[in-house]
């Protein structure tokens, strides 16, 4: 592959405890050791200001290098979609990536990105998200059709680089000029640090862009790979039906925002089309005399009447409020850290 010095890449990573501490680590390490080096890493802090003042001073030696990281303080309420913000209103790339936290990028993750905007039509790119298990293992009932219940890419997504409606928020990018035509990340949707786990904002993004700027093309491409990690905690039963019922939750408010024809158009194929399949297939393993076979199923099942549920119960509160956007990225300055360029 040929090397794009133009195509200038921000990588914001939203941070929000100390409890990550080793993570935040590494996701900066990935970051650093890009194949197509990105021109600054932004460390958003969500309202912490002990895990501030420690990140500031882990990276200052590094700053004071030119190695490209900066440490910010999220400049608007508490949660994921304004730490977004916060990190899209300091970059200074023609492109914003967003990595996870908790999550490492294959070598040639931004280079992959970088090939996709050279279509001028591209205003984002995506990637394939691939669990890594505490256990070492995925759990024998836990359907692949229910991988984003863990920030992962699932069975249903087309394969390949492929044209998607929306693409996943821990493993994305934009053009920069996206943020300015269709606005911020809409702070009434996602997570608030270890709160309900809601979702969405980057889907609810992505249909405003789409409206904003008609001939806009989105794309996956599954070779920039990151491998996002999964704790013992969200391993189990209890988180797949809570987080299942938060989307539903959150779904609610994407169809109030930009409408139920384009907030669900992709939730309807996957649930008349992916999922029957997927149950099939979990009954056909049992019958197989395979583990997990019947669990799956049932968690199938599960995870749909969860997040039906939550739907419900979204769109009756959405009725007395709704999510909010900003016209344009809100403004920050940088706390601690320094930059190269």
């Amino acid at each position: 592959m040929s090397e794009r010095p133009s195509h200038r890449f921000s990588v914001v990573i939203c941070v929000y405890t100390e409890d990550r501490w080793d993570d935040i680590l590494a996701a900066v390490d990935s970051v650093r050791k890009q194949s197509l080096p990105a021109l600054e890493t932004l460390l958003v802090v969500d309202h912490n200001a002990a895990l501030l003042a420690r990140l500031g001073k882990e990276f200052k030696e590094s700053a004071a290098h030119g190695e490209g990281v900066r440490v910010l303080a999220n400049a608007g309420p508490r949660g994921l979609s304004a730490g977004r913000n916060t990190g899209i209103a300091a970059a200074r790339g023609e492109f914003v990536a967003f990595l996870d936290d908790d999550a490492v990028a294959e070598r040639d993750w931004l280079r992959y990105f970088a090939e996709g905007y050279d279509d001028r039509l591209v205003m984002a790119v995506g990637g394939r998200t691939m669990a890594a298990w505490a256990s070492g293992r995925r759990p024998v009932w836990f359907p692949e059709e229910f991988d984003w219940v863990v920030g992962c890419t699932y069975r249903g997504l087309p394969r390949g680089k492929v044209r998607v409606r929306n693409v996943l928020g821990g493993n994305a990018s934009f053009r920069r000029s996206a943020f300015d035509a269709s606005g911020g990340f809409a702070t009434g949707i996602g997570r608030d640090g270890d709160k309900r786990p809601l979702g969405c904002e980057e889907t609810e993004l992505c249909i405003r862009l789409a409206k904003a700027v008609p001939d806009a093309v989105l794309l996956i491409d599954d070779r920039a790979v990151i491998h996002h990690k999964v704790p013992a905690v969200r391993e189990r039963f209890g988180y797949f039906r809570t987080r299942a019922y938060a989307e539903g939750l959150s779904k609610a408010l994407v169809a109030k925002s930009v409408g139920a024809d384009k907030g669900l158009e992709s939730e309807r194929r996957y649930t008349t089309r992916v999922l029957p399949a997927g149950v099939v297939r979990g009954l056909r393993d049992a019958a197989l005399g395979r583990r997990g076979g019947v669990g799956r199923a049932g968690a199938i099942v599960t995870g749909v009447a969860a997040a039906a549920g939550g739907y419900v119960v979204g769109s009756v509160r959405a009725r007395g409020g709704g999510a909010t956007f900003s016209s344009g990225p809100i403004a920050a300055e940088p706390v601690m850290g320094g930059m190269s360029g």
